[in-house]
């Protein structure tokens, strides 16, 4: 029975003194969890309630919003189990599925930022096409492509590492993500090149076409007029701050586990708890305040609670 537990169970050992401060970090996380429900829920509501803002650039950036409720309902939930656990573990089985959803969604974010990227080329560069080239139809195949394709090409990944024989039963992390790697007895030459094309492919060439995108809108710009300049940054920066934060929070994970770097178990932490944390947080709040519109019917709602 114990040989069975070691073979099926695996622990999360990235935890910092949990039996210490158990409760605390479940108030401070179900917190964090309803914020993230509550911040992202209300605007896609605010943009699913208004007319005017049926239009590409929102319907990308609600989509956005519900990948975050998404990726944070895939992570907290087992998360707040584990610190009123006794022993924070997880099957190996559900340890790949949690490792799978994490994926999928965390590539997903990336194509929706893509097709963003390219709803602002369209709109600011070629505007007389615009309502030509991003038509509904246009939208669906986008928003449908940026959740499937991600789901399968990492449906592949645990299929290859299912049957893998685990040599390590202790995970240096508090989710199941590409630290998994770590715990197999030998790595195989095709688990790391389809990887490898998985990651260039969700990662690098998505975050290339978005460089070339913006790229391309700043030199438009730049030869515009003043006002057309200071419309493109109202609409184009809170893309590229979403796009920097979560490029980097994505190269920390990424590098963590390929490199099996001994980076100390409260950085980790910290580390894990921004991806997890802050970023499902900052969408909100940068759209929430940066974009015009959105904010206009934002102060509006909160104004007519107070009146009644």
């Amino acid at each position: 029975m114990d040989n069975e537990l070691n073979v099926t169970y695996i622990t999360f050992d990235g935890h910092v003194e949990v039996h210490t401060y158990r409760y605390l970090y479940f108030v401070i996380m179900f917190t964090a969890y309803i914020l993230i429900i509550c911040s992202n829920s209300t605007i896609v509501g605010i943009i699913v309630i208004n007319k005017a803002l049926h239009e590409p650039m929102y319907i990308f950036i609600a989509a956005l919003l519900i990948n975050s409720v998404l990726f944070s309902t895939a992570i907290y939930p087992k998360l707040l189990i584990d610190f009123l656990s006794e022993k924070q573990i997880i099957s190996y089985s559900g340890c790949l599925f949690q490792w799978f959803i994490y994926y999928t969604l965390a590539s997903s974010e990336f194509f929706l930022l893509s097709a963003m990227a390219y709803d602002r080329y369209v709109s600011i560069c070629k505007p007389l096409q615009y309502s030509t080239i991003m038509r509904k139809t246009t939208v669906y195949i986008f928003l449908i492509l940026a959740w499937v394709l991600p789901a399968c090409q990492m449906s592949v990944g645990p299929l290859l590492i299912a049957n893998e024989k685990l040599c390590y039963f202790i995970l240096k992390g508090i989710i199941c993500n590409s630290t998994v790697n770590t715990l197999h007895c030998v790595t195989s030459k095709g688990q790391n090149i389809y990887g490898l094309i998985v990651f260039v492919s969700a990662v690098p060439l998505p975050l290339l076409f978005i460089l070339f995108t913006y790229t391309r809108i700043l030199i438009i710009t730049y030869q515009s007029s003043r006002e057309v300049r200071r419309k493109a940054a109202q609409t184009c920066l809170p893309h590229l701050l979403v796009l920097i934060n979560f490029s980097c929070l994505s190269a920390y994970d990424v590098l963590v586990g390929r490199l099996e770097t001994n980076v100390p178990k409260t950085v980790r932490l910290i580390m894990s708890l921004q991806m997890i944390l802050y970023h499902p947080l900052f969408n909100p709040i940068i759209y929430g305040l940066k974009m015009k519109d959105i904010f206009k019917h934002l102060k509006r709602l909160f104004s007519e609670d107070k009146l009644n």
